[in-house]
Parts: C-alpha cells; structure tokens; sequence
C-alpha cells in the first residue's frame, strides 16, 4: 500500500511519454516522485500508446537515422505547418534539444528499429520505436519502477491548490476515493481536452460528435481547466486541434494510428455533396497530413471520401479497413451513397485537367492539374483504371491545442505574467506553446521528451534547494 500521508518531492499528474521522462529525470536527481495516472494499468500510457516515432535533429547519419536533419530545415517544416504561430525561441530549443531524445529514451530501455523507408519518407527525420508506442510506455514504466517511483493507476488528479503561484497540494480520485497528496513541486503531463465532447462542443457545436478521438478516452482535461482558472496563463487557439483524415469505421474512441488513412495524396476527395474542397497533392505526407482532419470537420456531416483506381493500391500503407471497391465510378457512388452522376462529373473533370509527368510516390513529383479548382498540385494521375476505390474519411482527433504557458525551463507561468514558484508542464498540455497550429510527425514526442527532461530536473533542482 502506498503512504498517501507523506510529502513527495514531486507529484506528476499524467502517465504517458512526458510524465514519465518528467519522472525518471527528477528520481534520478535525487528526488521522491509519485505518478498520478487517470487510466487502469492495461491501459496507462496516455496517447504516447499510439506513437510511433519521435523526430530528432541529427548531424549525421546514425545507427536509426539516414543522412542528415539540421537545425535550419527541421525549423523551417515547423514554420510552414503552423504557418508561423509557434514560439521561435522555445520551437528553436526544443529542436536543439530533440538530438538528445533518443539516446535519453535508449537509457530507459527503449529499442529503436532500423530506419523506416517508405511511403511516409520519415528514415530521414524520425526515430522508430522497436514495438511501436506500447513497447516504449512498457519501458519507460519498467525504468519508473526500477528507481522506485510511485505509480498511481486508476488516480486522477482533480484539482491542485494554488495561492500566489504556489502549489502546494493535490484533491484526487484514487481508484474512486478521495484523497490528498501533498508535495514540494508539481509537473502537469496530463495531456489536453480532446476527449471531451462537451468541451469540444462549446468552439464545434453538434459536429463534435462525429470527431473521432484517436488517442486515450481519458484525456479529459480536467487539469488543464483546473489550472487555468487558478490563475494560470494560457496559450494557444481552444478551437485548433491536430487531426487527421480516420477511417469512417474506426472506433470512436481509442483507435489510434492504425485507423489514419494514407491514401489522399494519391486520390480525389469529395464531401457529402460531392465537392471537391482542397489540394489533396498540396505536399508530401507528413508535412501536411495534419490539415485534413481539420478540412474534414469542417465538411457537412463531417464526411468525405477519397477515390482512386488500381494504380494507386501499391502506393500508401494498407488499411485496416477493406475500401469499397467498384467496376465503375458509378456502381462506387451507389455503394457510398453519392449522387452518381456528380461524382462521374468530378473524375472526368479531374482526368481532363491532369497533366502527364513523371511520377514518384515519395517525392514532390511534377504530375498535377491544369484549369482544376482546386488543384491538385502533385501526384495527378487519370483515375481510369478499374476496379475504383473509395475511403471513407471522418475527422480523428489527436489532441488540442489550448496549453497553460511555460517559459524555457518548463516552469509553468501566472496570468500576471512572473513563473510560478513550483509548477511545471510537459507534453500536449503545454505544447501550444509551440504547436500554434498544424503538425510535424513526430514532434508531440519531441516535445514530451524535451520538456519532460527539463520539467524533471528543474523540480528536483527546485526541492533540493
């Protein structure tokens, strides 16, 4: 049984990839450290259960990663996916920051596969976890547990007092009873609000209910609420979210990467009335995949579907979901409840204006549409190739955007503008800090790790002192 009755050193309220480099940072510093995780342990590890990969400035080619990924571009991708709403200081330290990441994450016992080549062109840029983001949670709790860091399951963290930027202890729900843990620094990790339907309903309306949430069911946001309105600064747009472009079958809850669809680059897509609404060869993969989810929202019945032909199949990951498959673009509309003849319209439209060149899956290659609004910018191929395809496409939430402020050493900052004296924040709930909008792959982990690491050693520097 843990003693509830003592004063930790540092109480961390989360249990996925930020808490616990939070954790195993400030333990190895010395200090006493308890994990308050909201979920049961068969399903602790919040969305870093779903990850992949984290995306690592690098100088050269290492045992994980190919070429080179320098400072300059890894800032400029950045840049252009959060179309400039991002803190260059802070986005600049934690990419400076990333080339540490994974050696950090291999002293915790994380294994990395060789460097992925592919359809998402990521060997380059991104370090592959060996297991994908169970094998690292599994990892980083067995390194937890072997230092002797507390971890609390089923215990959600439902208010901390605060008085002048001081906090000095936490109300919780402890495998459904209430309880009190008092500590001397506290690390907020617990992740933002985008399994709140209610909360989301308030900037997306009814639409909300056809969101997808991708990741965790428990990332309910009641810490960030609490923490704002006890005079925590925030940050970020409440309304911006990353979200990706789901398979309409997925899961409502928890059905993580293997329910993103790959396939938009090399099709058409429609909404609901058969309206082409975006440049779907805009640019390569993971740069801009992001945008989708949110273009999806913002369709009618948040639906659409991406249609292709027998000459794409090859050239994105498969799904877990069989697409429709049709002898004609007519029998496919009937089959996905489309208006047949306007969806014939929208692919003989789009055959007329594409434009032959050479092309390439992984590259920004040369074939698009000419006179086509919108246009498709890359990969333009005929879609004359039977049998047709469709995905049908819904909005999977990752997480949202609305943070509570920090400064460079993850210290958590009041309204009135001064630090707090003993809070800090890493992962999703800080990290519209940097993430204005948009996403990188790979760089929640990148930020989870960096500002864990730094959230760590500052409460143990902050307790010993």
């Amino acid at each position: 049984m843990v003693d509830l009755t003592q004063t930790f050193d540092v109480l961390i309220a989360g249990g996925g990839n930020a808490a616990l480099c939070a954790a195993i940072t400030a333990r190895r510093a010395g200090a006493s450290v308890v994990v308050a995780e909201h979920a049961p342990k068969s399903m602790r590890g919040g969305n870093s259960r779903h990850t992949r990969n984290v995306r690592s400035l690098h100088h050269g080619p290492t045992g994980v990663l190919t070429d080179s990924y320098l400072e300059e571009e890894y800032w400029d991708d950045l840049r252009r996916v959060t179309a400039g709403k991002t803190n260059e200081p802070l986005a600049r330290m934690c990419i400076r920051a990333s080339e540490q990441a994974p050696k950090f994450l291999e002293s915790c016992g994380v294994v990395f596969q060789p460097s992925l080549s592919g359809t998402l062109s990521l060997s380059r840029t991104n370090a592959f976890f060996l297991g994908g983001g169970k094998a690292l949670i599994n990892a980083l709790y067995r390194t937890a547990e072997a230092l002797g860091i507390t971890i609390l399951y089923d215990t959600e963290v439902q208010h901390i007092e605060v008085k002048d930027g001081f906090a000095t202890e936490a109300i919780v729900s402890h495998r459904g009873f209430p309880a009190r843990i008092k500590f001397r620094a506290f690390i907020a990790s617990a992740g933002g609000f985008q399994a709140n339907r209610e909360w989301l309903r308030k900037y997306w309306g009814d639409a909300a209910d056809n969101f997808q949430i991708r990741g965790t069911p428990y990332a309910q946001g009641r810490i960030l609420k609490d923490m704002l309105a006890s005079g925590v600064q925030e940050v970020g747009d409440p309304t911006q979210f990353h979200a990706v472009a789901n398979d309409a079958r997925a899961p409502m809850e928890d059905g993580g990467l293997a329910m993103r669809l790959d396939c938009v680059p090399f099709s058409v897509v429609v909404n609901r009335d058969v309206v082409r609404f975006y440049d779907e060869g805009e640019d390569v993969w993971p740069k801009r995949y992001a945008i989708w989810g949110r273009l999806i929202a913002q369709q009618p019945d948040q639906v659409a579907f991406a249609i292709n032909d027998s000459k794409a199949q090859h050239n994105y990951l498969p799904p877990v979901f069989a697409p429709y498959e049709a002898g004609s673009i007519a029998e496919l509309a009937g089959m996905i409840g489309l208006d047949a003849g306007k969806l014939e319209k929208v692919v003989a439209d789009y055959n007329a204006a594409v434009r032959p060149g050479t092309f390439s899956a992984q590259t920004l290659d040369d074939c698009s549409t000419e006179g086509l609004t919108p246009p498709k910018s890359h990969w333009a191929r005929r879609i004359d190739t039977p049998p047709y395809y469709c995905h049908p496409l819904r909005p999977g939430i990752t997480f949202t955007f609305l943070s509570v402020k920090v400064n460079d050493r993850a210290r958590v900052m009041m309204a009135d503008g001064t630090p707090s004296a003993n809070m800090f924040a890493s992962g999703e709930i800080m990290s519209g800090n940097i993430l204005g909008q948009g996403y990188l792959a790979g760089f929640g982990m990148a930020i989870g790790t960096v500002f864990g690491r730094i959230a760590g050693e500052e409460a143990a520097k902050l307790v010993r002192n």
